[in-house]
């Protein structure tokens, strides 16, 4: 298929790309980063610069296209003003859409976000109401980067309602790869009192881009959502007795696929996708959160 692949130069966009090509796929990335005019490398994505924000650039690159990802993003909402972080991450979500519709391609893959719920920057405490979260939790948002990532997926509701286009929307965890494990999950494992909004749970770039892959390829019809995360949770943790501990009863412990499961259920990936991912935290540290070399 010829995959149109936005936020190519992101974390998730890069390991993106890599297994598209490995499926076989022709790729064509595109960001805001300045292109080097030089020869392409064999097996290398196509690369073209635009600014999403802006519909006709939007059109340009979409058409020709049988597929989308569209990974591309302001990545959070701490680093950048709110309404820029709404603003980019809503329109340029709208235009890539309205130009998939326009132009006939079949598969839309959106990439949103597990801060959907509302409980990863929240201004008012929220805490999950049950775990592991699953894609039935209530959605309550207040920052304007999750309720962004929300109305995009009330957006890929309404394409399949007004198109043929099939989408199918991933909520990744936090996601890691080889140069930030240490980093981001490190003191986690170093101090074990350490709270995560996620429950613990994290995913490795190279599994996203895996379960990107299938979502790309898959023929499910209409619109579907997607938790995808690691199997096991950071420190492989006892997860209801470190729920106990650190939250008493303001959260109920739902059935368990696994003592040291995630705080984020992917079972419906499993089910309808196939996602069955391979990498850990215990590949890049150790038990202590020491880099292993």
């Amino acid at each position: 298929m010829r995959v149109l692949l936005t936020g190519a130069h992101g974390k998730v966009g890069r390991a993106a790309s890599t297994a598209l090509l490995a499926a076989g796929h022709r790729v064509t990335g595109v960001d805001l980063a300045p292109p080097v005019f030089e020869r392409d490398l064999p097996g290398q994505a196509r690369y073209v610069r635009a600014d999403l924000t802006d519909a006709g650039a939007a059109y340009a690159v979409v058409r020709g296209h049988d597929a989308v990802v569209h990974a591309a993003a302001i990545p959070d909402p701490l680093h950048d003003v709110p309404h820029e972080v709404f603003g980019n991450n809503l329109m340029s979500t709208f235009n890539v859409l309205e130009a998939a519709v326009r132009w006939g391609v079949t598969r839309l893959v959106n990439i949103s976000s597990e801060t959907v719920p509302g409980f990863f920057f929240p201004e008012r405490p929220l805490l999950p109401a049950y775990v592991p979260v699953d894609e039935d939790h209530p959605v309550l948002p207040q920052d304007p980067y999750a309720l962004a990532k929300h109305f995009g997926e009330q957006l890929m509701d309404a394409a399949v309602r007004r198109s043929d286009l099939r989408c199918t929307t991933i909520r990744p965890s936090w996601v890691q790869n080889a140069d930030n494990y240490s980093r981001n999950l490190g003191p986690m494992l170093r101090d074990r009192s350490e709270l995560s909004a996620s429950l613990w749970s994290y995913i490795d770039a190279e599994d996203l881009a895996d379960a990107i892959v299938l979502a790309v390829q898959t023929d499910l019809p209409g619109h579907e959502v997607f938790y995808i995360a690691s199997p096991d949770n950071v420190g492989g943790r006892d997860l209801a007795a470190a729920v106990r501990e650190h939250y008493g009863a303001a959260i109920q412990v739902r059935e368990l696929s696994r003592p040291d499961a995630s705080g984020i259920s992917s079972a419906k990936a499993e089910r309808l996708l196939g996602y069955r991912p391979t990498r850990s935290w215990r590949d890049h540290l150790t038990e202590r959160g020491e880099p292993l070399r």
